[in-house]
């Protein structure tokens, strides 16, 4: 007795272990099944109707201001969408939506960055032909749990008093004892089988979601050739900037550095015969190895200066601002850190863009607004000068535009002739905890 009960414990335990696992299964797919047809009619479409309604009423000039928040709206379900496409069922719906252009937008020009994006169409599409599909997959997904739980619980019991049939079991009502039986039966092997099934008809779902919520081929195709093209930016831009760093090498610290091996070389020759002339040379050496410390100094600082590595893009950039021959207002909002390639690439940008307003602008005052929202860091530089900027123009500003594509970064330049001038750059980023940045260090 004793060993029969010691083997029979873990058949048991592995039993209700897999009755557990059943049950979680069908419960969790009656749960999603419903949570998608609830979505679908309580949600879809009515957003489906406004949106409709919306954009009728644009003549009338309410629909400029309804369709953005209707259409956001959409944006926000369908990203929820995304959410559990990827969580329940390992779907993931990459997010098509083109970028929100930068420098803030009026209420037309909002409407038209919607309505000219083919992703809100494609959005609106889904919120009308998810009502079907979701009600159709949703209770497939629940319904094979919920009837096996009639036919155990519901149907048979219900046939013996009152003899009649209840949901799919109705044909064994009249079946007696083997159609009581057969229900409890044909209910157990619909709730087994709805473990598995229940999920799938989930996939299917998010996989028909996948089709309108997802990019379609001619946006891969353009985003790849976006990619192409800004590799190659890069590199060219990368090739630039090591030809310069050499050029700065051999013309600067390197022709210091030989002078300076010239000049020791031969105050040891003078030292035997002219120790006054070899006092001399060792002082120009001296003068020479100090220039030369000064130039491997700045083109450093040209690469990747200390200031930015110890006291991030705020610090640097308000000690770049003070290095300036006129005042510039300064507005730096950065709860964290970027990247350390982001940070560097958002420095330079500033600094580009400062040095422009002090060689090109005629300016007399200058402003400076960084910030960080909605993952984006946003950088705007602006003067009271004389205008007239153009990337299109080249120079240092059509070089920071490739160094911001680089990192999917946008530039937008308002410099009517007379000015003023207003520079707005943004770059996708996140920023890393304050309590990761590392020490600040001193100036």
């Amino acid at each position: 007795m004793v060993e029969i009960h010691r083997y029979g414990d873990p058949l048991e335990e592995k039993v209700s272990e897999l009755v557990r696992e059943y049950g979680r299964r069908a419960l969790t797919g009656l749960l999603r099944g419903v949570v998608q047809i609830v979505v679908a009619f309580a949600v879809n479409l009515p957003l489906f109707i406004l949106a409709v309604l919306s954009i009728a009423f644009i003549p009338l000039g309410a629909g400029v201001v309804l369709v953005p928040v209707v259409f956001q709206a959409i944006r926000a379900i369908a990203d929820q969408q995304r959410t559990w496409a990827a969580e329940w069922s390992g779907v993931k719906i990459p997010v098509p939506y083109r970028a929100e252009p930068p420098g803030g937008l009026g209420p037309f020009g909002r409407l038209r960055w919607l309505l000219a994006d083919p992703a809100s169409w494609r959005d609106l599409l889904w919120t009308v032909l998810n009502v079907p599909v979701a009600l159709v997959l949703g209770v497939l997904s629940g319904g094979l749990a919920l009837y096996g739980l009639e036919g155990i619980f519901v149907a048979p019991w219900l046939s013996l008093i009152t003899d009649y049939g209840w949901g799919p079991f109705w044909p064994l009502s009249d079946w007696g004892v083997a159609g009581f039986a057969g229900s409890i039966v044909l209910g157990a092997v619909l709730v087994v089988v709805s473990g598995p099934v229940g999920p799938a008809f989930m996939k299917a779902h998010a996989v028909f979601c996948r089709s309108l919520l997802a990019p379609t081929r001619a946006a891969l195709a353009e985003r790849v050739e976006q990619l192409t093209e800004t590799r190659s930016q890069t590199v060219d831009a990368s090739a630039a900037e090591l030809r310069r760093i050499e050029r700065d090498l051999h013309d600067g610290a390197q022709a210091r550095l030989v002078a300076l091996s010239m000049n020791i070389g031969l105050a040891e020759e003078m030292m035997k015969h002219d120790p006054e002339m070899a006092q001399k040379l060792l002082a120009e050496a001296r003068e020479s190895s100090g220039t030369a410390l000064t130039e491997l100094r700045d083109l450093v600082r040209g690469i990747h200066p200390p200031v930015l590595a110890e006291r991030g893009l705020d610090g640097a950039v308000r000690a770049l601002a003070l290095t300036l021959p006129l005042p510039v207002d300064v507005h730096i909002d950065l709860p964290g850190r970027p990247e350390a390639p982001v940070e560097s690439a958002a420095y330079f940008a500033v600094a580009e863009m400062l040095a422009n307003v002090v060689k090109h602008s005629a300016a007399q005052r200058a402003w400076l607004q960084i910030e960080h929202s909605g993952g984006r860091l946003l950088m705007i530089i602006g003067d009271d000068g004389t205008g007239g900027a153009d990337p299109a123009a080249g120079g240092g500003m059509r070089g920071i535009e490739r160094r911001l594509a680089a990192f999917d970064g946008t530039m937008a330049v308002t410099s009517p002739p007379g000015g003023p001038t207003v520079v707005t750059m943004e770059l996708p980023c996140a920023l890393s905890s304050p309590k990761t940045w590392p020490s600040s260090g001193t100036a």
